[in-house]
């Protein structure tokens, strides 16, 4: 079972390349699968949760071609296969295939989805955009079944705001007779990227980015090329290992904007930004400041980057409060912090924070995607080695972390069993 292991300790100083959006590339490969003509996708991350997602596509009969470690070429017009179970029960995002196939096919059937446990991610404003197009929605035998003899466009409003639910309504919708209006819609850079993916397919949204999208039906949608947008998470946990590291990172091939709820907190706590038209600088030169943070939807505070800035608040100065608004389990990673060293006290969906003077190195699991790379974040920061396991969550949804670490000056390395590990420690001793 592979781990990180980590001599902490070392201000992470230098530039880092950020990827391509996981959340917008598990979307935009599923709709992909809308057309007869070849679609070709550029700057799509290597990572295991895209990897998975190409696989569940090549078993509908999809044609599916890696140009390039980036790109992939998808040609979806011989597909046969509507209900899929193999490759994707480990990644939330296989409800995108419902979308897709039921827009194009009027059918599909995809393995209820699990992913990280940070919560309740329940479905059923999926199932009821859905119904509201027109399809019977059926859940036996631990798969998700939806079928029409047509789908008519419709008025949905979604009684929470759903990523998920947005880009599932827009999928079938975009191929329904008529017009759907979407209320209460997701407005995450990665909603607005799908939408455009779409339009460049010949499709019809208007309002993607806002609480309401329209969306006009088309009888069928066309091949293009398409570049995804680079990935706001990503782009967030570096500058917040900036800050915990007292470093200095230049994070490029970011959309400083979709950065703006971080960069607001991280000036709160002290870090100097520096924004350029793709790049985002972060320094940090003294211990950080206490400050409170509440998770929201876009253009809130990300729930994806609460436990990074949790963890560099562990270090700052006076006490901090951080309120999870949108998953109930997203602390799971409190008590792996304490082993560390940390001060957190969590009362439901509040996290009391008492900062320390420092972290301790320690064993310790990456309970979900995120909470991994906090706790990796941690260990840089911390005094001797640490040990992160699990790192298979970490590997979902971040490429090459441990080498663009290295690159920044973090002494990190991935190894198998414990002889390595001793081998690592006598090396950095």
């Amino acid at each position: 079972m592979e781990k990180y292991v980590i001599k902490g300790g070392n201000p992470l100083v230098g530039e880092v390349e950020i990827g391509g959006a996981k959340n917008a590339a598990l979307a935009i490969l599923a709709a992909a699968t809308m057309t007869d003509e070849t679609v070709y996708i550029d700057n799509m991350p290597d990572e295991s949760d895209t990897n998975a997602m190409l696989q569940a596509i090549a078993s509908t009969g999809a044609f599916v071609e890696r140009t390039g470690r980036h790109s992939v070429k998808i040609n979806a017009s011989q597909i046969h296969n509507y209900t899929i179970e193999d490759y994707i029960k480990k990644i939330r995002a296989s409800y995108y295939l419902l979308g897709a196939l039921l827009g194009k096919y009027k059918q599909a059937g995809v393995v209820l989805p699990s992913g990280c446990n940070i919560g309740l991610r329940p479905i059923d404003q999926h199932i009821k955009g859905f119904t509201a197009l027109g399809a019977k929605v059926n859940i036996e035998h631990g798969i998700i079944d939806a079928r029409a003899q047509a789908l008519v466009g419709s008025h949905i409003y979604l009684d929470v705001v759903s990523v998920g639910a947005t880009i599932n309504i827009m999928m079938a919708a975009s191929m329904a007779e008529g017009k759907t209006i979407i209320e209460n819609a997701a407005k995450e850079p990665h909603v607005v990227d799908f939408a455009n993916f779409l339009n460049s397919m010949g499709a019809n949204i208007k309002g993607a980015g806002t609480d309401v999208i329209r969306i006009k039906g088309v009888e069928r949608l066309h091949g293009t090329e398409y570049t995804i947008i680079p990935d706001q998470i990503e782009a967030g946990t570096f500058m917040l290992a900036a800050a915990a590291t007292k470093g200095d990172i230049t994070i490029k091939n970011v959309i400083p904007k979709h950065l703006e709820s971080i960069s607001a907190k991280l000036i709160e706590m002290g870090c100097q930004i520096h924004e350029s038209d793709d790049a985002v600088r972060v320094v940090a030169t003294r211990r950080l400041q206490n400050t409170h943070v509440k998770t929201l939807p876009y253009p809130g505070y990300p729930t994806d980057m609460q436990p990074q800035i949790t963890v560099a608040l562990g270090l700052a100065s006076g006490i901090s409060i951080v309120t999870e608004s949108i998953f109930e389990n997203r602390f799971k990673y409190v008590d792996e912090l304490t082993r560390m060293g940390a001060s957190i006290k969590v009362e439901g969906s509040t996290a009391i924070i008492e900062g320390v003077d420092k972290y301790t190195g320690a064993v310790v699991s990456a309970p979900d995607l995120r909470a991994g790379a906090a706790l990796v974040i941690a260990a840089l920061t911390a005094e001797g080695y640490s040990t992160i396991e699990d790192i298979k969550y970490i590997e979902r949804g971040y490429e090459d972390f441990d080498q663009k670490l290295r690159d920044l000056g973090a002494i990190i390395e991935k190894v198998d069993d414990d002889k390595e590990i001793q081998k690592f420690k006598l090396k950095n001793a």
